[in-house]
């Protein structure tokens, strides 16, 4: 997408990816499935750069549900060695991240996690804290009901410690201790893989955001692609409820 376009089209400030077919992509080619979330991952760094030369402001992407632990073992395990690798990575690339002004935040019950990797996920989050020209979100072990019980608890401490009476309980309270708080709701989610369903990611924060469907499995999703979605989005009627 050159600036020009950019000038004439509504951007999103805020993007969901459902990153799915991996494994699909794989068996296609005869391969591990690991193999597939390998693919899976270069893409996820593609579409994060390039997401942040458009200006989008924050960007979230499903990358390991709360669900995914019911898949077999070696392939959690294989996952959970792609995030280890992505996150040396950021370490290494901090410099260069940093000049994109790129925020990493990791959303989602940590405490599942392996050891190193919540260290990783801290150190991280902690050092790209100042930015602000882009948050990425990395949702691992995440879950939208899971999310929503997690503010539910903590608004409840709060009511139980007479900080807050249950009848002044607002929407703004439960936006307040989402994952996401602080964060616009996303305006675009994006699914390829031929899928037609949130599974269970973003459900408060999508009440009314757009969507954008593919049958495109995400190994071989483009920044091309990116472009059509955001293009689509662009032409929507958004009224939220309004004439």
């Amino acid at each position: 997408m050159t600036k020009e376009e950019l000038k004439n089209i509504i951007m999103p400030r805020h993007i969901g990816i459902i990153m799915d077919g991996n494994g699909r992509w794989a068996k296609q080619r005869g391969l591990k499935r690991s193999e597939g979330h390998k693919a899976g991952a270069n893409t996820f760094r593609t579409i994060c750069d390039y997401a942040a030369e458009l200006g989008i402001e924050s960007l979230t992407f499903y990358a390991f549900s709360t669900e995914n632990w019911k898949r077999p073992a070696d392939e959690v395990a294989a996952i959970m060695n792609l995030f280890r690798d992505y996150l040396f990575e950021a370490q290494e690339r901090e410099a260069e991240n940093e000049a994109k002004g790129m925020r990493l935040r990791y959303i989602g019950d940590r405490t599942a996690l392996p050891e190193d990797i919540i260290n990783l996920v801290d150190t991280l989050e902690a050092r790209s804290s100042d930015k602000c020209r882009i948050t990425v979100n990395l949702a691992v072990n995440y879950g939208g009901r899971d999310e929503i019980l997690h503010a539910v608890k903590a608004i409840a401490k709060k009511v139980e410690a007479g900080e807050l009476k249950a009848d002044d309980i607002s929407l703004k309270d439960i936006d307040g201790n989402l994952y996401t708080a602080g964060q616009p709701d996303p305006d675009l989610i994006i699914r390829p893989s031929g899928e037609y369903r949130l599974s269970n990611f973003l459900i408060w924060q999508a009440a009314y955001s757009e969507f954008w469907f593919s049958d495109i499995l995400w190994p071989d999703f483009t920044t091309d692609d990116l472009d059509k979605a955001i293009i689509d989005f662009s032409k929507r009627n958004r009224r939220f409820g309004g004439v």
